[in-house]
């Protein structure tokens, strides 16, 4: 994580999240946290509304992205006919969980006939809805399906009542949170807090999951838990040995048992320094400091094998190794710093004469096209050697735990996509050169530092399609549930409160989700118990910590129920809707169809005595349903 002083004054993150529960799915389970309160829908998102999808049609083209443009007083029209006509929205990749489609069409009070059907690759189709002989007026329709891999969508208008003009005001295809995304975060404070209580109802008579902060983030929905590894733990100001070596290897091992021994996925983030390491501050562990290039490379090298065998031995096999942490301007600095201007930690400038004698790995940014050939020079050499040392990370990886993914973990900050992009060219180019080859490209994401929400969606998805060999993942994020008298951070549309906490976090799990061909597969928040954190203290109990609600937000996002959230309904003026009396729900355990009562709100007197819109809400056992009524 980017911090900038030795408390970790970091970001937050930012997130739309009423755009991604605009639909009813099951109703959310009742948040069991004792502080706050956050109302938490699973995650919904249209990818037909997305800037990477697009739309063709068999005529009418100069209006068809207005079908997926999200206004719905906008429609695309058809040049020809009404016979036949097509409308095909590209997804831009594959997605696995889409499963609901939303057909809204342009003109009231007309019978539409239609197929839709779903594509891999634009080749072979299968049909998902058959309205082929449909003689009802409604202007639109919900449709549930499930089909993995679907890229392609495909509205087929057979024909319309009146010989009306074909139109289409929105389509739209809603994705789900998958089952495989990871959901975890980084807690590697749980070494610090090994004397505190945490218990998800601490007040309750059955205080539920308890008495350790990991019994909580495992109840709470958290499946995987990363651990940061100091060489040798100092003070970042003093550079001396921390009377306590947090965060170190020998304590590290026991952190490593506990995540384990909770059957979640464990992640092991080695900064290779001996104090924080991130975009501002790279320091050699002062083990490593006077080194020669090559001896340092081969520490490298040992220090990663040697830890993952212990890690091993005593069964704590890491699914995930980091090598190195925020690392866009190199890592393992040396002689090189004078150049960055890097000015932290304190000690690595006030012991320059050791931390600084030798070269190390660290990036010259300041020479990124430069035109003089010395400078090109030194930008290529810094290149040579930062690559060279993480390349000696990963084959130790690869040499001791074959079947351990690699993350490389970076940052985007506001503005800078083109330098990420010109990390990841020169970095995979060099590594590959060298006989290694990462998993995983990963980035932090707080959005004081990195942007705004729609910002985010465009870096996860310029990176995966660019290299859309690796999996793609935020490995960081955080927001806070307070401060700033409840503002948002800059960047972020969420204010600072326990809803707002979970709603940001919420959309960064949709800003992964949405990834094409399901290259997001995880996000990590960051230290939930100690930064901008998901935890308060119990006043009314002494060493005692209870979650927010907003800690919901790992359970409930993924959806258990998708229901037909909308009919369309057409009447007469003064005659009453003939409304269903059940509508449909798909089980995502499965993709079973089947229909549950619904229990529609009376309609008001007068409702249809003119023509219209009239909108009633119903009720299942699952949650609200809409009834959009057109009095004609």
């Amino acid at each position: 994580m980017t911090h900038r002083n030795v408390t970790r004054v970091t970001a937050a993150l930012t997130v739309l999240v009423t755009a991604l529960v605009a639909g009813v799915f099951s109703a959310p389970a009742p948040a069991h946290a004792t502080f706050g309160t956050a109302s938490i829908k699973p995650i919904e998102s249209n990818i037909a509304a997305k800037f990477w999808a697009s739309a063709t049609a068999s005529s009418g083209l100069s209006t068809v992205r207005l079908a997926i443009d999200g206004d719905p007083t906008t429609s695309w029209y058809a040049d020809g006919s009404s016979a036949r006509q097509r409308l095909t929205i590209d997804l831009g990749g594959a997605y696995d969980n889409l499963r609901k489609i939303k057909v809204v069409f342009a003109d009231r009070a007309v019978a539409y006939r239609y197929v839709i059907e779903a594509s891999s690759d634009g080749r072979r189709w299968a049909t998902i809805a058959n309205r082929f002989r449909n003689r009802v007026a409604s202007r639109g329709a919900v449709h549930l399906f499930t089909r993995p891999e679907t890229r392609f969508v495909r509205l087929t208008i057979i024909g319309a009542s009146g010989n009306h003009k074909v139109g289409v005001s929105e389509i739209q295809i809603f994705n789900y949170l998958r089952d495989d995304l990871v959901l975890g975060a980084d807690l590697s404070w749980v070494d610090d807090v090994q004397t505190q209580e945490y218990w998800v109802n601490p007040l309750a008579t059955d205080r539920g999951a308890g008495p350790h902060l990991l019994d909580v983030a495992q109840d709470r929905g958290m499946e995987y838990g990363r651990l940061r590894i100091f060489n040798e733990p100092r003070d970042e100001s003093t550079g001396e040995p921390a009377p306590i070596p947090r965060q170190g290897p020998e304590r590290s091992l026991q952190s490593a048992r506990w995540i384990k021994d909770r059957s979640m996925g464990l992640g092991v983030d080695f900064h290779y320094a001996d104090s924080w390491a991130d975009p501002a501050k790279q320091p050699k562990p002062r083990a490593w400091a006077e080194l020669e290039f090559v001896d340092l490379t081969q520490a490298v090298h040992d220090f990663t094998g040697d830890y993952l065998r212990r890690l091993i031995k005593q069964g704590t096999t890491p699914d995930k190794v980091a090598v190195g942490n925020e690392i866009i301007n190199g890592f393992l600095y040396g002689s090189e710093a004078a150049l960055i201007g890097t000015t932290n930690p304190p000690y690595f400038v006030n012991q320059a004469d050791i931390y600084q004698s030798k070269p190390g790995g660290g990036l010259l940014w300041r020479y990124w096209q430069s035109t003089d050939p010395v400078e090109q020079r030194l930008y290529n050499e810094a290149w040579d050697r930062f690559t060279t040392l993480a390349a000696a990370g990963i084959k130790a990886v690869r040499d001791t735990s074959p079947r351990t993914k690699v993350e490389i973990h970076v940052i985007v900050d506001a503005g800078r996509l083109a330098k990420t992009m010109e990390f990841w060219s020169q970095f995979l180019t060099r590594v590959k050169a060298k006989g290694q080859n990462p998993d995983v490209l990963a980035i932090s994401y707080y959005p004081e530092w990195h942007g705004s929400p729609d910002a985010l969606d465009v870096n996860l998805h310029t990176i995966a399609t660019t290299y859309p060999d690796y999996e793609v993942e935020i490995a960081e994020t955080a927001y806070p549930a307070s401060g700033g008298d409840g503002s948002p951070l800059p960047n972020s549309p969420f204010p600072r409160t326990v809803q707002g906490q979970a709603d940001a976090i919420q959309r960064v799990f949709q800003a992964a989700n949405d990834v094409v061909d399901s290259q997001g597969t995880g996000v990590l928040v960051w230290e939930p118990a100690g930064y901008q954190p998901m935890f308060r203290a119990v006043p009314e109990l002494p060493n005692t910590w209870e979650p927010h609600a907003s800690i919901n937000v790992f359970n409930a996002s993924r959806a258990k129920h998708v229901l037909e959230d909308t009919v369309y309904v057409t009447t007469g003026v003064g005659r009453p809707p003939a409304l269903p009396s059940s509508i449909r729900k798909l089980t995502t355990a499965g993709g079973a169809i089947a229909t549950i009562p619904v229990h529609w709100q009376a309609l008001p007197d007068g409702a249809t005595d003119s023509p219209g819109e009239v909108v009633l809400v119903g009720t299942t056992a699952l949650g609200k349903v809409t009834a959009v009524i057109d009095v004609i």
